[in-house]
C-alpha cells in the first residue's frame, strides 16, 4: 500500500540524528540571544521537516530537566550556501507536547 503525501506539508516527527544535533548547535547561540536566557542543557529530542526553496527544520529541544522550547530553523539550498536562519521559537514547553507547524 502507498503512503499517502502531505504535499508542501511537514513530515514525521523524528528522533533527532547528528545533522538535527548540529544544526541545534550552530543555532543556539542565537536561540540564547532572542530568549535571554543561556540554556545550560540544549539537547534536540525529535524533529519534522518540511521541503520549500530549502528545509524548515521544527525541532524540540530539551533545555532543563522538565522543560523544553520548540524552534523553527530554515536551511537554504546549496546553490544559496546552506545558510541557517531561526524564524521562531516557541517556550514553555514539555516533552509530551506535540511537535506542529509553526
Amino acid at each position: 500500500m502507498q503512503q499517502e503525501r502531505n504535499l508542501g506539508g511537514t513530515g514525521d516527527t523524528k528522533a533527532a540524528d547528528d545533522s538535527i544535533h548540529k544544526l541545534c548547535m550552530e543555532i543556539r547561540s542565537e536561540v540564547e540571544s532572542r530568549t535571554g536566557t543561556t540554556y545550560e542543557v540544549f539537547e534536540a529530542t525529535s524533529y519534522k521537516s518540511q521541503v520549500v526553496a530549502g528545509t524548515n527544520y521544527f525541532v524540540k529541544v530539551k533545555v532543563a530537566d522538565e522543560a523544553h522550547i520548540h524552534i523553527r530553523v530554515f536551511k537554504s539550498l546549496p546553490h544559496a550556501g546552506e545558510k541557517l536562519s531561526l524564524h521562531s521559537i516557541h517556550t514553555n514547553k514539555q516533552a509530551h507536547d506535540q511537535l506542529d507547524y509553526f
